[in-house]
């Protein structure tokens, strides 16, 4: 059996520890939640040597261990309490080998928690560039720890520290950074005394951070209280002696250990490239043309894999229908379970391609300025610097970018952006909208460059944003936001995609979203098909009775008469007496009853809409036609009218209805523990559904 390390990965935000954990653990890895809270924990494993296996932990990424946001008090908190399940053996500090005046900080801090620690100089490529001469041998002595040089785009470097985790020391190497004792030496001192603490730092920290700390016992509070009072403890003024003791050890280090060897240029490559990226007015036209790209490649891309993946699940469900014997099990299967699966399956390229191209604005360091560009935007509209980064996020999913506004302080900006970040079109939105514009907008091009359908897409996305934006400055004069506070960032250099890292992101995000969506969507499906087979015995038997008569026999062909009888049969069942009952509150949409089921089950998530017309359209079709859900929703016509259902005003308005209604039950679930109240969650629920209802009655009276 081997020997188990729980190793603790800590570094700045653009350290590349993200990268270094991902090669330490590949595919090895799992996300969770840190326990009594809601912050993303990542974990992952990795085999050190024929004795040794590392378990480790993806912490936030800080620039200190005094914590400005909810995520950030994680690290201490597991490095702290000894009794955490996640308390690590040992803590691996990221650090940027071209900025270490910086990165330092953070580590001098780890060390005099008196925790095993090894520092991993990371990007010493761009160090190199740089003309920075880094004393590695010599700096690992003045610390007293290994010091490991990485380049972890190209896993160089990763090999020795792994081998330096497995023969890192149970006991603390590391020399003292500063004489933190020495900065209120009788307060720290009782504190220690008195809450039986070893390290003078830890002290230093609990007595600051103790309000939020959810390890220390009970009592603990009144006496840390008692003492502050007593020896006027003012912890801003310590903090600040602290941090110009630890600058000024590091200015000392960084001396003997550092030296340029090379004069920086005046202007380097990526501050040229910034001068047009940032720009105010090119730098957001650009970006409007890179997501015009992006959206043009989620169709042109996805197209042929699509096709296979279309024809595939026909295959497979009428291999089913040759193979098993005619009943309710294959009809559930075949048209309960395979139609809605495969309605959401179908979309997965298309996901893994919008996932692809925003790995590779992350890794190549477009992001950042995407986020200082919106910033622009937002402070104008009332809203905090750093909601750019959870309406951003919003595109993926609204749930982990809700959690991301736990980095705004003003409680108030932070409400706003909660409410608001759902209206960005998140990846849950993507089957639906490409569905329905594949429906109703033409495989054309404008000039011989546009799609058609890429610029539809491009118009829902920004929409939402758009949305997002009004619905903000609006609730910034009803909420009463007044505090204007301002995005601090570091910009990272531009540098080539790591393409393993995309590829890795494809894989993860489609399989979660299959994963995931999945689950849902076949328990939907299921439920669905029971309540579109049956219905109330008088109204199934009296179907049943009309199309058995001669008269019927006479009217039509065999085909027509199963096909009558099984859209009667669907709109007496369970599921149709439901979509009739809603039908006159969603007709002026342009939506039919069918619809409005698919508006009801998709509430557990938003993809669920296209396994919900997968599965209500196959329960209607003819076993022995097996055309894709898209086919039969062409084909699907008013029986009132004669004309198509899915014209171009009802896709439309079913899209803006989508655009802007709260269609999640997560999402939902998640505001409320955010704002630990059901009253923000209701008025969100309230405001969008009212706004998607609107929106959607306008758009279809105006295209109809």
């Amino acid at each position: 059996m081997k020997n188990l390390i729980r190793v603790a990965l800590l570094g700045n935000p653009n350290t590349g520890k993200s990268t270094v954990f991902n090669s330490l653990t590949g595919l090895h890895q799992k996300v969770g939640n840190f326990p009594g809270v809601t912050v993303d924990k990542k974990t992952g494993h990795c085999t050190l040597s024929d004795t040794h296996v590392a378990e480790i932990i993806d912490l936030p990424g800080i620039y200190s261990l005094y914590p400005k946001a909810k995520d950030e008090r994680i690290a201490f908190e597991v490095l702290a309490d000894k009794k955490n399940k996640l308390h690590p053996d040992a803590a691996v500090v990221v650090a940027d080998a071209s900025n270490l005046k910086r990165n330092l900080l953070l580590f001098t801090q780890v060390a005099d928690l008196k925790i095993p620690v090894i520092l991993a100089l990371n990007m010493i490529d761009v160090a190199e560039k740089a003309g920075l001469k880094i004393d590695i041998d010599k700096l690992s002595r003045k610390l007293g720890v290994p010091v490991i040089p990485l380049n972890a785009r190209n896993k160089q470097g990763i090999a020795e520290l792994k081998a330096a985790i497995a023969r890192v020391s149970p006991v603390p190497t590391q020399k003292k950074t500063i004489d933190v004792a020495s900065l209120e030496p009788a307060f720290l001192s009782e504190v220690q005394q008195r809450l039986s603490i070893e390290e003078p730092y830890e002290a230093l920290h609990v007595a600051n951070q103790y309000k939020n700390l959810l390890y220390l016992e009970e009592g603990s509070v009144p006496v840390i209280e008692e003492l502050i009072r007593k020896h006027n403890f003012q912890p801003a003024k310590i903090q600040l002696a602290e941090t110009a003791a630890r600058y000024n050890y590091i200015e000392e280090l960084l001396s003997d250990c550092v030296h340029q060897e090379v004069p920086p240029a005046a202007e380097t490559f990526t501050s040229k490239i910034d001068k047009v990226l940032t720009h105010k007015v090119f730098g957001l036209l650009i970006f409007v043309l890179i997501l015009f790209i992006i959206f043009q490649s989620i169709f042109s891309l996805a197209e042929y894999p699509m096709s296979l993946i279309e024809e595939g699940f026909a295959s497979f469900s009428g291999w089913l229908i040759s193979v098993m014997p005619p009943g309710v099990l294959t009809d559930l299967l075949v048209n309960g379970i395979v139609a809605g699966l495969g309605g959401v399956v179908i979309f997965v390229p298309q996901i893994a391609i919008l996932f692809a191209f925003i790995a590779v604005l992350e890794d190549t360091g477009y992001m950042a300025r995407v986020i200082f560009l919106m910033d622009r935007i937002m402070r104008k509209v009332g809203l905090n610097g750093r909601s750019v980064v959870p309406l951003i996020s919003g595109i993926a999913c609204a749930v982990p970018a809700i959690m991301a506004t736990r980095t705004i302080e003003n409680w108030k900006d932070r409400l706003i952006t909660i409410l608001v970040t759902p209206l960005m079109s998140c990846a849950a939105r993507l089957p639906v909208y490409v569905l329905l514009i594949s429906l109703v907008v033409p495989d054309e091009r404008v000039a011989g460059i546009f799609n058609l359908q890429g610029l539809a897409l491009l118009f829902m996305y920004l929409l939402g944003l758009f949305a997002a934006i009004g619905v903000a400055y609006l609730m910034k004069f009803i909420i009463g936001s007044k505090e204007r506070s301002f995005l601090l960032m570091e910009m990272p250099i531009y540098r080539m995609p790591r393409w393993s890292n995309v590829a890795m992101t494809m894989y993860d995000r489609a399989l979660a979203f299959v994963v995931q969506a999945g689950r849902v969507i076949i328990a939907v499906s299921i439920i669905l098909w029971v309540m579109a087979t049956y219905g109330p015995r008088e109204r199934m038997q009296a179907v049943d009775a009309k199309y058995a008569t001669a008269e019927m026999q006479q009217r039509y062909t065999p085909e027509e008469l199963e096909h009558h009888l099984g859209s009667e049969k669907l709109e007496n069942s369970y599921v149709g007496i439901l979509g009739k009952s809603i039908e006159p509150v969603i007709k002026p949409l342009g939506f039919d009853w069918k619809i409005g089921i698919a508006l009801i089950t998709s509430f557990a998530a938003r993809e669920v809409f296209v396994g919900t017309m997968a599965t209500i359209y196959s329960v209607e079709a003819d076993d022995s036609h097996m055309d894709s859900v898209r086919e039969k929703m062409l084909q699907a016509t008013n029986p009132h009218t004669g004309l198509p259902v899915f014209t171009i005003a009802t896709a439309f308005s079913l899209m803006v209805f989508y655009a802007f209604a709260m269609q999640c039950m997560s999402t939902l679930a998640i505001v409320q523990r955010e704002t630990k109240s059901w009253k923000w969650p209701l008025v969100q629920l309230a405001y969008m559904t009212g706004m998607a209802y609107v929106a959607s009655l306008i758009t279809y009276q105006l295209l109809r």
